[in-house]
């Protein structure tokens, strides 16, 4: 196993079948750079477009179709000391009736203080001058080249990944994705100092990142995209409406519980109608992204 440090020059706006950038083996670690939502880079320099230009793809070698790609994130440093977002509330959080007395977008730029573990608005209005969240940085749009010869834009979501804005894509956590194509074709980026659920303003504190990541090839088909934490698994469903979102990652949680834990359909009822949890990703882009969540403590693998 191997650790390769990969800087790179250009980048994607899509997630599909493109010339690998860099072939890794199964096992081996992946230090690389991403540009933040709009192109600019740790310089704050144009270095691509928006939307959430992706670095990648990178090969693995001996993914097929039908299998699974793990990606454990191992660590997400800011590579610079700025981050933006933009004001108002997104229009899909609100009543329409509140729509038409909505202020003006603007893009406002936050400290991001690494030593403090903090964030912190430049220019806070009243109210706020006190307002400073802790630093957690996650990954916004990350995933696997689709089925089909498919190039999905990274402003959405998918089977295969994509632009989910999950906060526990988090340092510690492990994602799965489902593999289409040969050697997986994985992608990175849209990196966030700290976000809420539903990524409800349209973006976290979007800056640029050197992102730590460690891929492994499982041989084991799942459908759509799962997670594991040191305290819970999850199971991610990418769509709209909402509900069509939260019965794909159901689904796919019933399939889990039963292939490593052994409970049939029943038995799963009994588990999740008491325990479940369910997170909102994002409720602003083209598809909506939930997340179907139980804490491992009730879990026992078969």
């Amino acid at each position: 196993m191997a650790t390769h440090h990969f800087h790179p020059t250009s980048y994607f706006n899509v997630i599909g079948t493109a010339e690998p950038c860099l072939r890794v083996a199964d096992g081996d670690t992946v230090v690389t750079d991403t540009i933040d939502a709009s192109g600019l880079d740790a310089k704050e320099g144009a270095a691509g477009s928006r939307p959430n230009p992706m670095t990648g793809p990178f090969f693995i070698e001996g993914a097929e179709p039908g299998d699974t790609l793990a990606v454990r994130i191992d660590r997400l440093t800011p590579s610079r000391a700025t981050g933006w977002t933009f004001s108002p509330l997104a229009f899909t959080v609100l009543d329409p009736s509140t729509i038409v007395d909505r202020p003006a977008s603007q893009r406002v730029v936050w400290d991001i203080d690494q030593k403090a573990g903090t964030v912190r608005l430049q220019e806070p209005p009243p109210g706020l001058e006190a307002f400073s969240p802790p630093l957690r940085p996650m990954i916004g749009c990350f995933g696997v080249a689709p089925a089909g010869g498919q190039a999905l834009s990274t402003a959405t979501s998918a089977q295969n990944g994509g632009n989910m804005d999950y906060r526990l894509f988090a340092p510690g956590t492990t994602a799965w994705f489902p593999v289409s194509v040969q050697g997986a074709l994985f992608y990175l980026g849209d990196g966030h100092a700290c976000q809420g659920d539903g990524e409800i303003v349209g973006t976290g504190i979007e800056t640029s990142f050197e992102m730590e990541v460690t891929l492994h090839v499982l041989k084991r088909t799942i459908i759509w995209p799962r997670g594991e934490t040191a305290d819970d698994i999850f199971t991610i469903g990418n769509a709209r409406p909402l509900d069509q979102a939260l019965q794909h990652a159901t689904t796919e949680m019933v399939r889990w519980l039963a292939e490593d834990y052994g409970l049939d359909a029943r038995a799963a009822s009994h588990l999740m109608g008491q325990v479940v949890r369910y997170d909102v990703g994002n409720v602003f882009n083209p598809a909506y992204t939930v997340a179907c969540r139980i804490a491992k403590r009730w879990l026992t693998k078969k």
